[in-house]
C-alpha cells in the first residue's frame, strides 16, 4: 500500500551556515561594527540568540537572519520570535526554530486530509504524519493539498513508498 510521511525538518548544517553568514554580515556593516552585536546558535534547543546594544538593532538583526535563512533554503515560517529583553547595557532576543510536527499541527493536517474526501488515511506517528492510500495519484493529490495548506511551519515529504 503506497504511503508517504509529511515532516517538518530543518537542515542543521545549512542553519549553521546561515548563522555564520549573518555574523559575518554584522562584522561588515558600518552600523554594527564594534558594537558587540552577534548571533549565537544553540543547536540542542534549536534557538538562535541575538545580542545587540539596543532594541532597534535587534529588529534589523532579525531581518538579516531571515534573509540568510531564506537564501540557504530554510523557510522563515519556522522562526518563532520571543519578546526582546533589554537593560541599559544590552538587548537580547531568542528566536526558536520550530521543527517537527507537533500534536496540534498534526491534528490540523489530519483533519484537512479527512475533509478533502480523498481516498487516503492520515495517522500521526510521533513528529510526522503518515498518509496511506491505494493509488499513487491519490497520494500526489494529498501532497498538493498539504502544500497549499496554511501552516505556521514548512512541510516536506519523505519516505514515499509505492
Amino acid at each position: 500500500m503506497p504511503s508517504f510521511d509529511a515532516v517538518s525538518e530543518l537542515d542543521t548544517h545549512e542553519l549553521t551556515n546561515a548563522v555564520d553568514q549573518a555574523n559575518r554580515e554584522l562584522q561588515q556593516r558600518f552600523d554594527f561594527k564594534d558594537t558587540g552585536a552577534e548571533f549565537e546558535l544553540k543547536e540542542k534547543e534549536m534557538t538562535v540568540s541575538l545580542k545587540a546594544p539596543a532594541e532597534f538593532q535587534l529588529k534589523q538583526m532579525v531581518d538579516i537572519l531571515a534573509q540568510r535563512l531564506s537564501k540557504r533554503g530554510i523557510d522563515v515560517r519556522c522562526m518563532e520570535k520571543k519578546d526582546p529583553v533589554s537593560n541599559l547595557a544590552e538587548a537580547r532576543q531568542d528566536i526558536v526554530l520550530r521543527h517537527g510536527i507537533d500534536a496540534d499541527a498534526g491534528r490540523k493536517l489530519q483533519k484537512l486530509v479527512k475533509e478533502s474526501k480523498l481516498k487516503v488515511q492520515a495517522s500521526i506517528q510521533g513528529d510526522k504524519l503518515r498518509v496511506t492510500g491505494k493509488s499513487r495519484d491519490d497520494l500526489q493529490a494529498a501532497m498538493a493539498l498539504l502544500r497549499k495548506a496554511e501552516l505556521d511551519r514548512p512541510v516536506q515529504f519523505d519516505n514515499f513508498r509505492d
